[in-house]
C-alpha cells in the first residue's frame, strides 16, 4: 500500500470542477470535482454505467462538457484533443486502439508527433533539422521500450504482440507525449494476474518519474495496492472519495457495487439509457469528420 499523497493548491497537476455531461435529457455525469496531484496516482472507480470512461472523455477533449470546468497546471485545458495531449495530457482507452500494421516502433513514435516541431516541407526535403529530431524522436522513443519491457520487439507488427504487451505499447506510446498526467482507462482488463502485476509495478514506475496517474478499474484489489486516493462514482455522481480504507469502509460504496438501492438511486432504467447514450456517442467519436482527424489520431493512435 503506498503512502497517501493529498493534493495541495501548490501541486494540484488536474482539476476538474463540476463537470457534467449530458447526452440530451440523460445526464451521464453530474457536477463531479476531482484534482489530482503531481507524482499522484488516483483511481476512479464505481459500477457498470457510472460515467467514468465519459468523465475521461470529458477531460480529454473527446467530450466538451455540458457544464464545468477542467485545468491542467492551472490553465483551462482547450477542447481540441490534441491540444490537450500537447498541453501534457495523454491517456490510453478501455479497448486497445493501436496501429496494427505498424511495428511497435512506429507506434510509439507517432505518440511522439506533438513534441516535433519539423513540419511538411522540412520532412519532404529532409534537411540536416529534420534529420536531428528524427534521430531524437527514435532515441527517446527506444528509451520508452526499453522502460516498458518491449526493446527487443521493436520491429514486430503491434498486431503481433500478446495482449499484455499491446497493452504496454499503449502506455509507451502515451508517455512519448511526455506528459506530466497520463489518463489509464481500465489498464489490466483482460490480464491474467501475473500481467496484472507487471501492470502495478509500470505504473509505480511511471509515477516515479513524477507523472501524475489517474485510472479506471475494475479490479479492486488492484486499485487498493495503488493508488494514494481512490473516487466512487455512482451513477455519474462523485460518491465519495479518500484513502483506499476510508473508501472500503463506506457503506454507500458496498451497496452501490452489491447492487442494493441508496438515497438518491435512479434505477437500472436510467442506468440502461445513459449506458446507450455514452455508447451512440463512442460510436460518433470513433468515426469522425474528415476536419477531425488530427484531434482523432492525437488522442486515440488510430484504430486497431
Amino acid at each position: 500500500m503506498t503512502t497517501p499523497t493529498l493534493a495541495t493548491s501548490t501541486d494540484t497537476v488536474l482539476e476538474a470542477s463540476g463537470v457534467t455531461m449530458r447526452f440530451g435529457g440523460l445526464t451521464a455525469v453530474r457536477g463531479v470535482d476531482l484534482t489530482v496531484g503531481t507524482g499522484e496516482i488516483v483511481g476512479l472507480i464505481g459500477p457498470n454505467g457510472a460515467g467514468k470512461t465519459t468523465f475521461f472523455n470529458c477531460l480529454t477533449g473527446l467530450y466538451v462538457p455540458t457544464e464545468g470546468t477542467v485545468s491542467y497546471q492551472g490553465t483551462r485545458l482547450s477542447r481540441k484533443p490534441h491540444l490537450v495531449t500537447q498541453a501534457g495530457v495523454a491517456r490510453t482507452f478501455q479497448n486497445i486502439r493501436l496501429f496494427a500494421n505498424m511495428t511497435v516502433l512506429e507506434n510509439v513514435l507517432v505518440g511522439r508527433h506533438t513534441r516535433t516541431k519539423e513540419g511538411l516541407w522540412s520532412a519532404l526535403l529532409r534537411g540536416p533539422g529534420f534529420k536531428k529530431a528524427e534521430r531524437t524522436s527514435e532515441e527517446r522513443a527506444m528509451e520508452l521500450l526499453e522502460f516498458t519491457g518491449l526493446a527487443a520487439k521493436r520491429d514486430h507488427l503491434a498486431r503481433n504482440l500478446p495482449y499484455g504487451e499491446q497493452r504496454k505499447l499503449e502506455i509507451a506510446r502515451a508517455l512519448a507525449s511526455e506528459p506530466g498526467l497520463l489518463l489509464l482507462d481500465e489498464p489490466t482488463a483482460g490480464m491474467n494476474p501475473q500481467e496484472t502485476r507487471a501492470t502495478e509495478e509500470l505504473v509505480f514506475a511511471i509515477r516515479d518519474k513524477g507523472i501524475a496517474v489517474l485510472l479506471i478499474e475494475h479490479d479492486m484489489r488492484f486499485v487498493f495496492n495503488l493508488c494514494d486516493r481512490v473516487a466512487v462514482l455512482v451513477q455519474g455522481e462523485k460518491l465519495v472519495e479518500g484513502t483506499s480504507e476510508v473508501v472500503q469502509a463506506d457503506e454507500r460504496v458496498i451497496a452501490a457495487y452489491l447492487g442494493e438501492p441508496f438515497e438518491g438511486d435512479p434505477g437500472e432504467a436510467e442506468v440502461s439509457e445513459v449506458e446507450a447514450a455514452e455508447a451512440h456517442a463512442a460510436e460518433a467519436a470513433a468515426d469522425p469528420a474528415p476536419a477531425d482527424a488530427e484531434d482523432s489520431a492525437s488522442t486515440e493512435g488510430g484504430p486497431q
